[in-house]
């Protein structure tokens, strides 16, 4: 069939141009290799089973359009999710906003990553009060932790460092999670110890005891990136996490919707979210 001999050109003409346009030859880029083989077994299988149908089982040819349409369904639920299953919520003034790390390279942060520094510079201008964990170790790929070169730019674009908490563990968006909570409580430590420090004296009758007010935190990542992360920060608790998004890069946004819907079913079939 003529469409998938098409469609295996189109993979193998899109993973060339993810390879040069991002250098992604050695990560899950090369799935569109694997799609365009599959393709093109397809299409001799068919053609095969056109020139001796009648020596073939129906069993075969039904087995075959039932898995392929079960797993086109089960990417089209799952993207569904990804971009309408985000609730739209008030993200103004929280407390925590959790950034998430992406890829550096020898000539600096990737395009992902500025996308959404910037974003995170956005946010503060309309949330002075606002705390950012820089969340990424250091790969075995990357000359400095995804933290540390989070805080370098967003200090050189005129962010204080005092807003700024560095998360350098995490390998994983399921450590990004684990490990910014803890920096979040020990944060939340410090401020309580100091404030132990410095008590504020008044008078009996002139205030009233009221709960901790709940710090508010959020995740900030890519816009395809936001409803896995929230999953996973609901399971490692923190159950009402905002999510902000960011665009991600047009050229490379397939791939990564096809990578995000093969992370979310390995997290959910592993228990991560």
């Amino acid at each position: 069939m003529w469409i998938l001999w098409l469609i295996a050109a189109l993979c193998v003409i899109y993973y060339v141009i993810i390879a040069v346009y991002s250098g992604l030859t050695t990560s899950f880029s090369v799935i569109w290799l694997v799609f365009a083989a599959v393709c093109v077994l397809f299409g001799i299988g068919w053609d095969a089973y056109m020139r001796h149908k009648d020596k073939v089982p129906l069993w075969l040819p039904v087995s075959v359009v039932t898995v392929c349409c079960t797993a086109v369904l089960v990417f089209t639920v799952v993207e569904i999710l990804v971009f309408t299953g985000v609730t739209v919520r008030d993200t103004s003034r929280l407390d925590y906003v959790i950034v998430l790390g992406a890829r550096v390279k020898e000539t600096g942060i990737s395009k992902s990553l500025k996308k959404r520094l910037d974003k995170a510079m956005e946010y503060l201008d309309e949330n002075p009060g606002t705390i950012l964990v820089l969340s990424g170790a250091q790969g075995d790929d990357e000359p400095v932790s995804e933290a540390e070169a989070m805080r370098d730019y967003l200090v050189f674009n005129g962010v204080r460092e005092e807003q700024l908490i560095l998360e350098m563990r995490s390998h994983s968006t399921v450590e990004n999670i684990a490990y910014s909570r803890v920096a979040i409580e020990e944060d939340q430590e410090k401020k309580k110890a100091r404030n132990q420090k410095n008590p504020v004296f008044m008078d009996p009758g002139t205030f009233e005891l009221v709960p901790d007010k709940p710090i508010k935190i959020g995740v900030l990542t890519s816009d395809f990136h936001v409803f896995r992360a929230q999953q996973i920060a609901k399971k490692w608790g923190i159950p009402d996490i905002y999510g902000i998004s960011c665009e991600s890069d047009p050229i490379l946004f397939v791939h990564f919707c096809v990578r995000e819907c093969a992370a979310i079913l390995k997290d959910k079939l592993v228990g991560n979210m």
